[in-house]
């Protein structure tokens, strides 16, 4: 599919992977909106990168949380020109044994792994039918769509419940989507195993990780970033997740 000089959505974009994912973007020719939730300064960073490479960018701050986030990240995306690529890249994880959460600690982790990611897709359907463009009648992929899960949606954890149902619904729901957009709209989900571990890990526990990856390393941004490169250029794979995880959910 040919993307460039359209606009990409790719929310989370203050993240590590985020970051890199949307300066991907860049380098295949799109324009980028870069949601973030608190770190201005990192989306703000991942917007000159891309602007450096002389395509249009913008930071949007926005609580994925809310119901009005995702009409307005689309309504900020289509002043940089046409929107044909959401990324959900954003989400939280969290240890939640059994006895340690409530309702409400539940209902935060899947309003931002599941119901943001779901709505921003409603906004970005809503927006191509006011564009008159219709995915049933088209001859061949226009746009595309990639989720961000986790091996924890395949091969759940135990401790995990709230967060690996998260990730597992979202699975569940790509591969819905995927029937649902065809054949104008690609839908795919991409599995990260272990890429950037969220503080410093013990010496102890990165030896225990590792003996569960047969690849016998840690997965780096530039394992997503080529499959999300893969996923985009491709009109004939859809409603598939690929686990790049270096054989851990094996």
């Amino acid at each position: 599919m040919e993307f460039k000089n359209t606009t990409a959505v790719i929310t989370g974009a203050s993240g590590g992977l985020g970051r890199e994912i949307a300066v991907l973007l860049g380098q295949k020719g799109l324009h980028c909106l870069c949601h973030y939730g608190t770190h201005a300064a990192r989306a703000e960073e991942a917007v000159a990168a891309i602007r450096r490479l002389g395509q249009k960018a913008e930071a949007v701050q926005g609580d994925l949380s809310g119901p009005a986030c995702a009409d307005l990240l689309i309504e900020q995306a289509r002043k940089l020109g046409p929107v044909r690529v959401i990324v959900n890249s954003a989400s939280i994880f969290q240890r939640q044994p059994l006895g340690t959460f409530s309702q409400a600690d539940v209902s935060k982790v899947l309003a931002i792994n599941l119901t943001a990611p779901l709505l921003l897709c409603n906004a970005f359907s809503t927006y191509l039918k006011k564009e008159g463009l219709e995915w049933k009648s088209a001859g061949h992929p226009f746009a595309g769509i990639i989720n961000l899960v986790d091996v924890a949606g395949i091969k759940p954890w135990g401790e995990y419940s709230p967060y690996c149902a998260s990730r597992g619904a979202l699975i569940a729901a790509t591969k819905s989507l995927a029937k649902e957009l065809a054949p104008g709209i690609t839908v795919n989900a991409i599995a990260p195993g272990i890429v950037a571990w969220p503080g410093k890990m013990d010496p102890s526990e990165e030896k225990k990780q590792l003996s569960m990856i047969p690849a016998g390393r840690f997965g780096m941004p530039k394992d997503i970033t080529r499959v999300i490169d893969f996923l985009l250029d491709s009109g004939y794979i859809t409603g598939q997740v690929l686990c790049v995880d270096g054989g851990r959910s094996i």
